[in-house]
């Protein structure tokens, strides 16, 4: 079974700070291309950063989202300093073979975690 199982999300103030993780099971993560994405709702879904040949960012969360993933653990980490209301959105960890923030390139996702960011 491959499998990505993430957690970390919540309801956090403006300007506060959340680190997703997304655990792997079924498959080794290290030779993969990794990325989040997250969809808000009325909204088309977003490539947010990936990482793997090279590493991209959107230029929304640029200086305040980095990608990382511990091959040790298998587990990918999204860290989202400096929140804002606009970062609400279900976030998805995802796995595949070539590094793009289009979904459509990746074959392995998580359920899905909702992040929150209100006054």
């Amino acid at each position: 079974q491959l499998q990505l199982v993430e957690s970390g999300g919540g309801l956090v103030q403006p300007g506060g700070s959340l680190r997703l993780s997304c655990a792997a099971s079924g498959f080794t993560l290290g030779p993969n291309a990794i990325g989040w994405f997250r969809q808000a709702p009325g909204k088309e879904r977003e490539g947010v950063a990936c990482s793997g040949t090279l590493t991209l960012y959107t230029d929304s969360v640029k200086g305040r989202f980095t990608i990382s993933r511990d091959n040790a653990k298998n587990t990918i980490y999204l860290q989202m300093n400096s929140l804002k209301p606009e970062d609400t959105a279900v976030y998805y960890c995802a796995a595949g073979v070539t590094t793009s923030l289009d979904a459509t390139w990746y074959d392995i996702w998580g359920q899905g975690t909702q992040v929150t960011v209100s006054s």
